[in-house]
């Protein structure tokens, strides 16, 4: 095996693709800051339980694990940032009022999401803890939007659903956990012939409710038909008018607006709206959010919390346009005093001046130089590279 490759569906980043990842990160927690979020850094390996806190399942299998020389503990590496940020808010700062936090790095998964995916995705985003009204959901929303916006992504469709419906029907039936969960699977496959034969034994209103739920999805005429089709529970009720009210606030931020009430992404640790971003371009969501009250229970303190990330920089870096790097400026290596005083004050103003080293102007051509330092007329001046 030759010893520079590197394990399936990981990947260095190279120079043009790293530079504009960083100024991509850069730019989106300048964004964040001037809202009022403050960046966390947490430690990319920690105890498996503290990882694990209210994500339980969703988070289970997609986290590398291995023992603390130091205690003898199983430790993971974090496959997700938002529960160490749950933790960081409910055990370190203590805030009793709102709590704005963001952050920004990498995450590693056992398996990729997908074929043409990464294991270790670079994630960055927003959490929000504190407040548990419709004001701190449609704050976070407008912030992810706004980000994608300062980033390039002009064309944005925003997907919107809510697992209280399905948590209020799977109450109202009484499901015992393995049930729900078998359920729960049917709903996210779509898989209309497995569910009908899971729900045969229910009530009928229940039962009827349950198959229907995978062909709520669409525009906002969805909202309608939910209403007719789903029984009047007051989970669903608030749930559908909750839908509602943030398509009124952020309907014209958007290029798109859908539904989908069979969206059960992180069902075991969101407690209400969850959404997900999509651009032209991208089969996948670029951005996913939303409610999960109580994940900082465990730490010590349960909060009301809503938040999103950017599911992957790098697969967004990909839908933006191509650009290069700007080109430099070539300087000889001369210890010149006005020299370096002109090269300092060239890099000071953003310009990229690069040192013409003896022994290889054969190789100019990669430096990305479009200009050179010359002394004319007894002065160190700027000009065009023949």
């Amino acid at each position: 095996m030759r010893n520079w490759l590197l394990p399936e569906f990981l990947e260095d980043i190279l120079p043009a693709e790293a530079l504009l990842i960083e100024r991509l990160r850069a730019g989106m927690l300048e964004l964040f800051r001037v809202h009022g979020y403050q960046l966390v850094m947490p430690p990319m390996i920690e105890y498996v339980e503290s990882l694990l806190t209210g994500t339980g399942r969703d988070m289970d299998l997609a986290t590398f694990r291995l023992v603390d020389q130091l205690s003898g503990r199983h430790m993971g590496l974090r496959a997700d940032i938002t529960p160490q940020v749950a933790r960081i808010d409910a055990h370190l700062l203590n805030c009793h009022g709102v709590t704005r936090l963001c952050y920004a790095g990498s995450v590693l998964h056992t398996l990729p999401a997908g074929l043409m995916r990464t294991r270790e995705p670079l994630q960055i985003g927003a959490e929000l803890y504190g407040h548990a009204g419709l004001e701190s959901d449609i704050e976070v929303q407008r912030l992810m939007l706004a980000a994608l916006r300062a980033a390039g992504i002009a064309h944005v469709h925003l997907d919107l659903g809510h697992v209280g419906i399905f948590r209020a029907l799977s109450q109202e039936a009484g499901l015992a956990s393995r049930d729900e969960q078998e359920i729960f699977k049917a709903l996210q496959a779509k898989d209309a012939s497995t569910l009908s034969e899971l729900t045969g034994g229910l009530k009928p209103a229940i039962r009827h409710a349950l198959r229907r739920l995978p062909e709520l999805y669409g525009d906002s005429k969805v909202l309608a038909t939910a209403e007719a089709v789903l029984p009047a529970l007051p989970d669903i009720v608030a749930a559908l008018g909750y839908l509602r009210r943030i398509v009124e606030v952020l309907g014209a931020e958007v290029a798109e607006v859908s539904f989908d009430l069979a969206e059960l992404t992180g069902y075991h640790y969101h407690t209400g709206v969850v959404f997900a971003a999509y651009a032209r371009g991208s089969a996948d969501a670029i951005a996913r959010g939303g409610r999960y009250d109580g994940i900082g229970k465990a730490f010590g303190r349960s909060r009301p919390a809503t938040g999103f990330s950017i599911v992957d920089l790098r697969q967004f870096v990909a839908l933006l346009p191509a650009s290069l790097p700007s080109p430099g400026i070539l300087a000889p290596t001369d210890e010149d005093a006005p020299l370096k005083a002109k090269i300092d004050a060239l890099r000071a103003a953003g310009e990229a001046v690069i040192a013409d080293l003896s022994g290889h102007e054969g190789a100019r051509a990669e430096l990305n130089c479009d200009r050179v330092l010359m002394k004319l007329g007894g002065e160190w001046q700027v000009e065009k590279l023949a």
